[in-house]
């Protein structure tokens, strides 16, 4: 019997507009009154709706000392700087602000503080600089990075305020100048974003806590002297120069930054301030010359969140939308790098893109090392037993398995991680090098390849047991899946892929690109993802990413950094992260694949 379902069909939302992460991915700019002083170079205080800019100048004219006040809608000039300089730090409010360091004829260290209506030399700043970061109050703020007057000139010093004094601080990981910080932030919560060094566009973003600063997810696109709003977790960057100016809008959630808006005028050198992600003011700035162009940006007020598979109709492009996440649109972005580069490490890491491990490798001796990624930083945890260099290892960040490599000499060593801890379990009975594994956990892992062989066991958590053979003896590849559905993907140097289906392994399509110790990441064999990895002759990195659909492989966006032998990890064919390795010698860098949900319209034929 059809059920009312089957009869009647189900019921599709109709919607005026297409569904949006969240209010800032729906935000937009529009303009607004422009300033009374077109200028770049220029710095700001306060919120959308109440906002301060002072300095700035005209090329090629010295620094000016104007101020104006902004209501909302316009501005109004009110008293001057005591010093003219452009280039400046700015921090606080409309009515209670300070304009510290800056550029005169070189850098300077003047601090002036505004009460609003007029400002007043108050303590200098210990480092004359300009083109510094800046976050917090009038009476408790911090500047960091800068440009400073002795080479290198890029400068990694952070001073603390307190309402009358000075005080050097933790230094930033980078040093750099021309970058944003968060001009809402605090004394013990703040970011620094991009900059450059020496003219090079650097890509690092770091975070404080209060004593130190740590590396989190980079920006989408490198560039200098950009504005800037919000908190350490909800900011929003805009414009720059990433080489020709810009009118790019990025978006930081607190673990990630999203492409949202442009701005309508591209420029760089302009004042960005704004007490979140969600509102903000970006004005003056130079296009080629000075501009007084005014923006203001709005998060949507009301939006229809994205939600994965919701099926609609927008009737605003008479059109069926369907939201799905297409990995031909994933791409790579860079991490903050792990704490010991090194190479020849365990084939697969373990967990997903979010919340996974990686162990061993060469550093440059046989290492122990395991390092702990939650989606932000990597943190070093306990060491595994045995030191284990082209092993495998595979299941979930808090139950993971390592196993075989090569610990002078190669190893049937296996051991398990409880999220806390390893422990050496019984030996595999065969050792191998360069082997592959694929189990959600510890306790259901199989092994396969490696030597070469093409031997494959099961191990079901308490001992192993022999399993059907491969089709083609192969070493350093990854294993990807479940000890149900997996893949072996590629090898050295080879396109071959084999999928298990929890009894027989068959030869399915071979990769596009053949290579040896790629990284590798997927569900099983209908899902997953094989990048990086090398060709003959082995010195030859690749950075080319496959994309596997259970059918055949499709190549997608590249890695940023060809590389061989690093920790890989995912639990999924749209996810992954690709930590260390070697591009002819150990890197540090890591990357992390992402996928975002995307509407489609749907074509009925």
């Amino acid at each position: 019997m059809s059920t009312y379902k089957e009869i009647k069909g189900f019921k599709v939302q109709t919607l005026s507009s297409d569904t949006i992460a969240s209010a800032v991915a729906g935000g937009t700019w529009a303009s607004s009154n422009n300033l009374n002083t077109a200028r770049k170079d220029l710095q700001g205080a306060g919120i959308q709706t109440a906002g301060l800019v002072f300095g700035g100048r005209q090329s090629p004219t010295a620094g000016y000392a104007q101020t104006e006040e902004y209501n909302g809608s316009s501005w109004t000039e009110k008293n001057d700087l005591n010093t003219a300089r452009r280039s400046m730090g700015g921090i606080g409010l409309y009515t209670a602000a300070l304009a510290a360091t800056g550029w005169v004829s070189t850098a300077v260290n003047n601090n002036e503080s505004w009460n609003g209506t007029s400002w007043t030399e108050v303590a200098e700043v210990n480092t004359a600089r300009q083109t510094v970061g800046s976050s917090g109050t009038q009476t408790a703020g911090l500047i960091y990075g800068g440009y400073v007057a002795s080479p290198p000139n890029h400068s990694a010093l952070m001073e603390q305020w307190n309402g009358s004094s000075w005080t050097e601080v933790a230094d930033l990981n980078t040093a750099r100048n021309g970058l944003s910080g968060s001009p809402a932030g605090t004394t013990t919560a703040a970011l620094a974003v991009l900059g450059s060094q020496s003219g090079t566009l650097v890509s690092n973003v770091e975070s404080w806590n209060g004593s130190s600063w740590t590396e989190v997810s980079e920006a989408n696109s490198n560039r200098q002297n950009l504005g800037g709003s919000g908190t350490s977790t909800v900011n929003l960057i805009f414009g720059g120069n990433t080489g020709s100016v810009s009118a790019l809008t990025e978006n930081w959630n607190g673990s990630a930054w999203t492409e949202v808006s442009d701005m309508a005028t591209a420029r760089d050198a302009l004042s960005g301030f704004g007490a979140s992600s969600s509102s903000a003011l970006a004005s003056g700035g130079d296009t080629g010359s000075a501009v007084a162009n005014t923006e203001e940006w709005t998060a949507a007020s009301t939006f229809t969140k994205i939600n994965l598979g919701q099926v609609y109709y927008n009737s605003g492009s008479n059109a069926f939308k369907v939201t799905a996440q297409p990995v031909a649109g994933g791409t790579w972005a860079s991490i903050a790098n792990v704490n010991t580069a090194r190479s020849s490490i365990l084939l697969t890491g373990a967990g997903t893109s979010t919340e996974g491990i990686f162990f061993g490798g060469l550093e440059p001796s046989i290492s122990t090392k395991t390092e702990d990624w939650n989606g932000s930083a990597w943190t070093e945890v306990n060491d595994l037993n045995n030191g284990l260099r082209d092993g495998a290892g595979t299941g979930a960040y808090n139950s993971a398995m390592a196993a075989g490599g090569d610990s002078s000499p190669v190893t049937d060593n296996a051991e398990t991680w409880n999220g806390t801890s390893w422990s050496n379990i019984t030996e595999m009975g065969q050792a191998r090098e360069g082997l592959g594994m694929a189990g959600a956990t510890n306790t259901a892992v199989i092994v396969f390849g490696g030597g070469p062989t093409s031997d494959a066991q099961i191990w079901n958590g308490s001992s192993w047991t022999e399993i059907a053979d491969l089709n083609t003896p192969r070493k350093f590849f990854p294993g990807v899946g479940t000890s149900t559905s997996a893949l072996a993907i590629g090898g050295d140097v080879t396109a071959v892929t084999e999928s298990w289906n929890g009894s027989t392994w068959t030869e399915v399509n071979d990769l596009n690109t053949a290579r040896g110790s790629s990284g590798g990441s997927g569900t099983g064999n209908t899902s997953a993802l094989c990048f990086g990895g090398y060709i003959s002759p082995a010195s030859t990195k690749k950075n080319e990413t496959e994309s596997w659909n259970g059918t055949s492989w499709t190549e997608i966006n590249n890695l940023g950094t060809a590389r061989s032998n690093g920790g890989a990890a995912g639990n999924s064919g749209n996810a992954a992260f690709y930590a260390s390795g070697t591009t002819g010698s150990a890197t540090a860098v890591a990357e992390q694949f992402t996928v975002p949900e995307a509407n489609k319209t749907i074509t009925v034929s």
